[in-house]
């Protein structure tokens, strides 16, 4: 192509003077053309391209090569012979003949192979519409079309500018709110949902229109999720609980978060379950020197074992077995290790299960917690973050209790020790282990029915790495003896979330899938709170991260009706642990309910 480029060049100026000169053909000036242009188009990379994916990038290379080239061509033969055979008019026309005849090939290459299938698909491609014409739509229409297994009929989008327009010769068609109609005008078979970075709300909404249409329909991935590694870009997937329930992305100060991790030793504790293990993915993937999990389930230390492994083989891990509320564990395990951080997540969380286990609620939330500071505390740790919870703000549940006597201990231990005691405190985990999600998950795949214990019930929710994200942001952010608490937006009614996971399904509630109220379990509350009236709440410098002043409390006091606690666990004397908690929490109201959870086990005949 160099060397039709050169003599075509020639041709058509020659063609042009009074006398016709002849084309020289070949010779030493077109021999320095072609080595010259060789060594551009190595360059420029020009030879590593695939034809089948040429696009804008590849042309803009190929004029980048084809001025390039030119210019060194004429200070070629400038030193060759002075330009004295070769005519300006050619510098000038060459890289853009050449740009051509590079081009129109690649492209006429690209579109043959996109567009011959269509001649031997024996099966009809499926209409579908497309939601959202941005970046994302335009890549995902690319991707169809090689495919061919889908018909893109066009696009909706809620931008005024774009109507009327086309990409790829699609048209958009009109704005959302016209879904319904636009699909049933184009027979469409499908709807594709573009929109990877919007917003919660909006998803809402857009999943509300194509339920109404009657229409399947799947979503490309969040940004978030294919970063993360989760999903690949352009993946077609169901539209998850996840994309409709879990708030707008949180941005943190990922640089003061690595600031205060990278190099450091890491202890977990409770290192297995569903926040302790995508902690540790956290602080694995932010470059921590050791990370060292205290887990009491062998098999979850065992599942978070191979998976750190597999995905961080240079990492420094120590794996232990143990229960965090035993002195001698702790005390041997931080000898050891000698933990700069550590993110006390081991806990109970099963607020109806709890209600009737008063004393393994206190033994392994508050007592525990205790120990663990304890021994932060004697081993110089640098900083301890305790994995709190809503239910602590005015508990009403055992569960909640435990949580608020744990957040009380290191609220007021932080006031006496070098190390920095931080409390964090989220709603609600997206499919964590036993939440509602999962449990309504395998009801809808039985048949029904779904249970809900109130219609009015409310929680907040978010998602699993977004507490994490924030529980390491808090772990920078403290200074010692704070509760951190998210701006979680607006609660979320769980008989919405139920009708919502029907829906999804591609069922509908009270037809297909029936909905039950079971009334309120024991400790349970219609909605919860993030801050006690009197902790006085504000606003920090992070805009979705709040800080609850602690509320203090006599040393001497708290140590001795923990002292008290620790005896009625030995003792199992569940009324002297009920007037530690009465003592510690006065305004806990115990309720007539709070009895131990019977279980009947049936023996196979």
């Amino acid at each position: 192509m160099v060397w039709m480029a050169w003599i075509l060049t020639y041709a058509i100026r020659y063609s042009l003077l009074p006398e016709p000169q002849p084309v020289i053909w070949f010779g030493p000036e077109v021999i320095l053309v072609l080595a010259v242009q060789a060594v551009v188009f190595w360059w420029t990379g020009l030879y590593k391209g695939l034809w089948r994916f040429a696009s804008l990038p590849d042309l803009w290379n190929i004029v980048r090569a084809g001025i390039s080239g030119a210019l060194l061509i004429a200070i070629t033969l400038f030193l060759y012979n002075r330009l004295a055979t070769v005519p300006r008019a050619v510098l000038l026309i060459y890289p853009a003949a050449l740009v051509v005849l590079l081009g129109a090939p690649r492209l006429a290459y690209r579109f043959w192979k996109d567009s011959r299938l269509d001649l031997f698909q024996t099966s009809p491609s499926q209409r579908v519409l497309v939601i959202g014409a941005g970046r994302a739509g335009e890549a995902l229409v690319r991707d169809l079309k090689r495919e061919n297994r889908y018909r893109v009929v066009g696009f909706v989008d809620d931008n005024p500018q774009l109507r009327g327009a086309k990409l790829h010769g699609i048209p958009v068609l009109g704005m959302l709110d016209k879904l319904p109609e636009i699909a049933s005008e184009v027979a469409a078979g499908m709807l594709l949902i573009a929109m990877p970075s919007s917003t919660n709300a909006l998803m809402r909404k857009v999943v509300e229109l194509c339920e109404s249409t009657g229409l399947p329909f799947r979503t490309v991935p969040r940004l978030d999720d294919v970063v993360s590694g989760r999903s690949q870009f352009n993946e077609l997937k169901e539209v998850a609980i996840e994309d409709l329930l879990g708030r707008d992305p949180v941005t943190l100060d990922w640089t003061a978060i690595r600031s205060g991790l990278t190099g450091k030793r890491v202890l977990v504790t409770g290192g297995g379950g569903s926040i302790g293990s995508e902690l540790c993915r956290q602080v694995a993937r932010l470059g921590a020197s050791s990370l060292t999990i205290l887990e009491l389930s062998e098999f979850n230390l065992y599942k978070i074992e191979q998976e750190l492994r597999a995905n961080w083989p240079d990492l420094l891990l120590d794996m232990r077995i143990g229960n965090a509320g035993d002195a001698a564990t702790c005390e041997r395990l931080f000898a050891d290790v000698r933990p700069q951080v550590v993110f006390h997540a081991a806990a109970y969380k099963h607020v109806p299960l709890l209600q009737g286990q008063l004393r393994e609620a206190v033994r392994n939330n508050a007592l525990a917690t205790r120990t663990v500071a304890d021994a932060a505390d004697r081993h110089g740790v640098e900083c301890m973050v305790l994995i709190s919870t809503d239910k602590a703000v005015n508990p009403t549940s055992v569960m909640g209790a435990s949580k608020r006597l744990a957040e009380i201990y290191c609220q007021n231990l932080a006031s006496r020790s070098r190390t920095r005691f931080i409390t964090v405190r989220f709603g609600n985990v997206l499919d964590s282990a036993g939440s509602v999600v999962p449990l309504f998950r395998d009801q809808i795949r039985a048949g029904g029915p779904v249970t809900v214990t109130h219609p009015e019930i409310t929680r907040y929710f978010m998602t699993i790495p977004e507490a994490c994200q924030l529980i390491l942001q808090a772990e920078v952010l403290g200074e010692g003896g704070e509760i951190f608490a998210l701006d979680m937006g607006e609660p979320i009614r769980i008989r919405d979330l139920a009708e919502q996971m029907i829906r999804l399904t591609g069922k509908v509630p009270g037809r297909d899938i029936q909905i039950i109220y079971t009334g309120l379990r024991p400790g349970e509350k219609l909605f919860e709170e993030l801050f006690h009236p009197l902790e006085n709440y504000r606003s920090t410098s992070h805009a979705k991260i709040f800080l609850a002043q602690p509320r203090s409390m006599g040393w001497e006091m708290l140590t001795a009706q923990f002292g008290r606690a620790t005896q009625a666990v030995h003792d199992f004397d569940e009324e002297a642990l009920r007037r530690c908690i009465s003592s510690l929490l006065p305004d806990f109201a115990w309720r007539e309910t709070d009895e131990p959870t019977v279980v009947a086990f049936a023996r196979n005949k």
